[in-house]
């Protein structure tokens, strides 16, 4: 009965906390949400409030004697949806044009939608109207491309229940009458007969599934970030960030992408196709459309036949390649370069089924390892790791038409492939060759691997311990110091991948590392009690630590993986290094 403005919103906004817990009966067994439509839900000046109650009570856990007015809810709720704004409104284009009373209602509408189809799906199906059913969907699908995160996010939660559902309905129907409707046409054809309850409600959302494809890979995220940080030392090291909200939005849109390539995956296929043309034919290029389509690209990985999965990547590269060819720029070339790299590290069933396609494509990495646009040799390197990993064993056994394995060609071109790499790159170069030497059962045959992998970093070594013990000024020098720790650094990450087998190695590099960390231990120490806490801050005083750092990891790693080799660590390691650690440690 009230009339004032005021107190009509504050008695919605005492409503709305009351919602949760007064009896269900004050909800539905009264005139209560006929009269929140009727008189206030197309008010501006109520509506927000208003549609926050809605949405209260949709959430609610109802009876089944009230499943009527949840269903005359949503129907009148969707009605008033269609009168204040249509759904054939460009809400992407036209979020910024908005009022922020307009863009609270489409946040608002978003929190309804998602609320009540999430609670209530199966209900609303089987009592509302179809054309409703999907007019609510195509909403959601209107909300999902506006250019907010957390609007988006919301949606996301939504999206991944729904399809996830379809996908579990129709797995349990028999897979030999599921194939006349799992690669439907457009909406509109005729139902096939026989045709089960799933597959006949998987194919009413046939135009929504597609619209949300689309939807999904504009709005793909990064798969993972990386961070240019300064360690302890002043070094400019690189850091992969495992946990942050890009990647759990990356990830919930990866999942939602394989439900929707399992459910269609020709229609999948022909989108990305699509959409990848448009690249082509400058339509729609930009390093941000492309990137996005190849991160989506990737994140499907796995979810096609093998039949599907070969046709869809051949296309995929042969284009990106040509695009690269034709792409004007060092940029654009740098771009196309990461984005080839990504989608091919994301395929390694196609890779093991292809070892043409493996080796050309390893090739491609080394020459990318040669570019001195930025990321791109980073890109390379990350990439040639990811298949070092997942495809090890196709390196280290002789393939058709090939004259030895492939590693070991690699590791006797290292000096070359490698001779433009930043140290932190040769450290994964080096991490993804020795995945492939520890793959090698044989154990005669990966020791002359690791000999070969390691005889580039052990020149070095010897070198500067030869040249060390002829000068005793050599470790003043401060870019001596530096190589020795990237070579002992090298050690470190081509152990954590060999494992045992690098047993050998250790062996002809550790008593002079020992005895290097006894000497720097000692310069160290003696110039911070000369100058003062102020040493540990000179460039050649944290080269020095970063030496005593790595040969310590180097033996912590090697513990780690060393397996049954524990008793001979005990006899010959052991002593030697406490000797060298435990006083160093007295006197610090």
């Amino acid at each position: 009965k009230a009339t004032q403005p005021r107190l009509i919103l504050a008695t919605l906004e005492t409503l709305l906390r009351f919602l949760s817990w007064i009896p269900l009966g004050y909800i539905f067994e009264t005139n209560l949400i006929s009269n929140l439509k009727n008189r206030f839900l197309e008010k501006p000046e109520t509506q927000n409030v208003t549609l926050k109650c809605l949405t209260e009570i949709g959430s609610l856990q109802t009876r089944p004697e009230y499943d009527a007015k949840l269903v005359s809810l949503f129907l009148m709720t969707v009605e008033s949806f269609t009168n204040i704004i249509s759904v054939d409104t460009d809400f992407a284009n036209d979020w910024d044009k908005f009022s922020d009373q307009q863009q609270e209602f489409i946040q608002n509408m978003a929190m309804f939608l998602t609320i009540f189809l999430s609670a209530h799906l199966k209900l609303v199906e089987k009592h509302v109207p179809q054309q409703q059913v999907l007019l609510a969907h195509r909403y959601l699908l209107r909300v999902s491309q506006i250019e907010e995160r957390e609007l988006f996010k919301v949606c996301l939660d939504y999206w991944n229940i729904f399809v996830r559902g379809l996908y579990e309905d129709l797995n349990r129907v028999p897979a030999a009458q599921q194939q006349p409707v799992l690669n439907l046409g457009p909406a509109g054809d005729q139902t096939p007969i026989g045709a089960t309850e799933a597959q006949l409600r998987h194919r009413a959302y046939h135009d929504v599934l597609t619209g949300l494809r689309y939807v999904m890979i504009s709005k793909m995220a990064k798969p993972e970030e990386v961070l240019i940080v300064e360690n302890d030392e002043g070094e400019i090291v690189r850091e992969f960030i495992k946990e942050t909200d890009t990647i759990t939005l990356y990830k919930a849109e990866r999942e939602c992408l394989i439900f929707l390539t399992h459910l269609d995956s020709s229609d999948m296929e022909n989108i990305m196709l699509d959409k990848l043309s448009r690249q082509m034919d400058r339509s729609e290029w930009s390093w941000n459309n492309l990137n996005k389509l190849c991160w989506a690209i990737g994140s499907i990985s796995g979810a096609m036949t093998e039949t599907q999965e070969r046709r869809f990547l051949v296309v995929t590269i042969k284009d990106l390649l040509n695009l690269c060819e034709n792409s004007r720029g060092k940029d654009n070339k740098a771009v196309i370069a990461a984005n080839i790299m990504y989608v091919v590290g994301q395929y390694p069933r196609f890779l093991k089924a292809h070892w043409k396609f493996l080796k050309t494509v390893t090739n491609k990495l080394f020459e990318f390892m040669h570019e001195m646009h930025e990321g791109v040799r980073d890109m390379a390197c990350d990439t040639f790791i990811k298949i070092a990993q997942k495809c090890r064993r196709h390196f280290i056994v002789q393939q058709p038409e090939e004259s030895r394995p492939f590693v070991e060609e690699i590791i006797e071109n290292i000096a070359q492939i490698t001779s433009d790499l930043e140290p932190q790159q040769v450290n994964t170069f080096y991490e993804a060759v020795g995945t492939m030497v520890g793959a090698q059962p044989n154990p005669d045959i990966q020791q002359e691997l690791v000999t070969g992998l390691m005889r580039l970093p052990n020149s070095m070594w010897s070198k500067a311990v030869l040249a060390a013990g002829q000068n005793s000024n050599f470790l003043e020098d401060s870019d001596a110091v530096k190589m020795m720790g990237n070579v002992l650094r090298i050690n470190v990450s081509t152990c954590s991948a060999i494992g045992k087998g690098f047993l050998s190695q250790i062996g002809l590099i550790y008593h002079d590392m020992l005895a290097l960390y006894k000497a720097v231990s000692e310069i160290i120490s003696a110039t911070v009690a000369r100058d003062g806490e102020v040493a540990t801050r000179y460039p050649k005083i944290r080269a020095m630590r970063i030496i005593k750092k790595e040969a310590l990891r180097l033996i912590d790693v090697y513990v780690r993986n060393c397996g049954d080799e524990i008793q001979a660590v005990n006899q010959n390691m052991l002593p030697p290094l406490l000797e060298v650690v435990l006083p160093d440690y007295a006197s610090n």
